[in-house]
């Protein structure tokens, strides 16, 4: 496996991240605890949770903190803090209160002395962005937290942040975790020239479409029980969806003319494109983990590149 730095910082990552978003709601701990051992056996050293992740909030670190204990000198480690994890004023957001009290609790769930990677899950509006970068510096300085980075913040959000970083003599954040995919390229628009400019690591989520990109949806047909989709009343036979299975279908062609699956296809697109660090991928059975390492042998040629393009222009995003 060829890894790569996280953007400009030093700390080498595997081109694929496993994620945790699903890890016992939708996959049982001895299934996530399989697909853990498994990635990083085949290489894969970045696991991603965040502290909200699960039901019982928190429970996803948990179950990556147990998987790990014997391996922790083998992952870079990267979680996220914003989201409510109780019904108190203060138990959401990026306030000094909040991210203090968080990254301990983080660590403790995950049975580690550092977090990697310690991401803002989501801009806050409500917090000046100098309380939460020099809450995140402290913690740096306090070596429980080695990066920061974000996700989910706009370019001009980027900007800020890395212009306050230099103003006040701060480590910058060293990456972005948007949602990148060949159903929704809306990023390519402010977000990743940004990234670009200032070389921050872009480790794009929900990189096969929230499953549109795995082939699993037809044209006519319903969700797949196990899906996402599933039970939501999704009409797949009307006007609504056409284009996204048009899309769908023509990349669907050009994955077979290569001998490749769709999610394969969707992946090794993402890795072509200048700027990408890793997308973070959430396979729920060891198949599918099988299935995505597969992209990384795949090698997208010019014309193949330009054919995408034609399918699913840049900037674009499809209706799902």
């Amino acid at each position: 496996m060829e890894y790569r730095n996280l953007g400009r910082a030093g700390v080498k990552v595997s081109p694929l991240w496993l994620g945790t978003a699903y890890f016992n709601t939708r996959i049982s701990e001895e299934n996530a605890t399989a697909l853990i051992h498994a990635a990083l056996d085949a290489g894969i050293n970045v696991i991603d949770t965040a502290n909200a992740y699960s039901e019982p909030r928190g429970y996803a670190e948990t179950i990556v903190g147990r998987a790990i204990q014997d391996r922790r000198d083998r992952v870079v480690l990267a979680t996220k803090v914003f989201h409510p994890m109780g019904d108190g004023p203060n138990d959401r957001g990026s306030s000094r209160y909040h991210i203090m009290e968080q990254a301990h609790a983080s660590l403790r769930r995950l049975n580690t002395d550092r977090i990697d990677l310690y991401q803002l899950h989501r801009p806050d509006p409500e917090v000046p962005i100098e309380e939460t970068l020099r809450t995140l510096e402290d913690l740096r300085r306090q070596g429980k937290i080695l990066y920061f980075g974000t996700s989910k913040f706009a370019g001009w959000q980027l900007c800020e942040a890395l212009w306050t970083s230099d103003r006040l003599g701060l480590a910058p954040i060293v990456s972005e975790q948007p949602e990148y995919s060949l159903v929704d390229r809306s990023i390519e628009a402010e977000v990743l020239p940004v990234t670009r400019k200032f070389g921050l690591g872009v480790v794009p989520y929900s990189p096969l479409g929230g499953g549109w990109l795995t082939g699993k949806y037809r044209r006519g047909g319903d969700a797949p029980a196990d899906s996402r989709f599933a039970g939501r009343g999704m009409d797949f036979t009307g006007d609504m969806y056409a284009p996204t299975f048009d899309a769908l279908e023509n990349l669907e062609e050009l994955a077979a003319g290569k001998g490749i699956t769709l999610s394969q296809l969707a992946l090794a697109w993402l890795l072509a494109q200048p700027g990408i660090t890793a997308p973070i991928i959430g396979p729920r059975t060891l198949q599918q983990l099988q299935d995505n390492l597969g992209a990384l042998e795949v090698t997208l040629t010019a014309g193949e590149l330009a054919a995408v393009d034609d399918i699913v222009p840049p900037m674009s995003v499809l209706p799902g």
